[in-house]
């Protein structure tokens, strides 16, 4: 007998139908709506967290664009944009990972894309940057410039 596939809720935005998703399904087939047929997000709806160690394996690991926040907890920048940073992984789900790094616990990945002041967003393709925004910018500003990349 063979284990059942790990799954979880996903409460639709358009309908409000609960419809039950595969934990393991591919990244690149997004799933849709039972009910009403639109997609639904399925991504984790926190911001994931970067380090050194695990940078190359979470981009190697999705198709998906990447909102990388470099921050530090003595910055207060850093903190004024971290309820944004939030609100935009939960908006996001699905269409964007959004992942936050420590700089001062991290310092081969800041290093490695030449961040000299923080907070420093990175939107990132195949681990590759594409964009960057240096400094505490407003949740509209975040979203134009992630838009092209989406």
């Amino acid at each position: 007998m063979t284990q059942p596939a790990e799954s979880r809720i996903v409460r639709c935005s358009s309908c409000g139908a609960q419809n039950r998703v595969a934990i393991s399904a591919p990244v690149d087939k997004m799933p849709v709506c039972g009910r009403c047929g639109k997609p639904l997000s399925v991504g984790s709806d926190k911001p994931i967290t970067v380090t050194d160690a695990n940078f190359d394996s979470v981009m190697a690991s999705t198709k998906l664009p990447v909102l990388l926040d470099l921050w530090a907890a003595w910055c207060g920048p850093c903190r004024m944009i971290a309820p944004i940073i939030e609100q935009l992984a939960a908006e996001l789900a699905g269409r964007v990972l959004v992942g936050k790094l420590d700089v001062d616990a991290n310092p081969q990945t800041s290093a490695r894309f030449g961040v000299q002041s923080i907070p420093t967003l990175l939107i990132l393709k195949d681990g590759h940057e594409a964009d960057r925004i240096v400094g505490a910018a407003p949740k509209n500003s975040i979203l134009q410039r992630l838009q092209p990349h989406v």
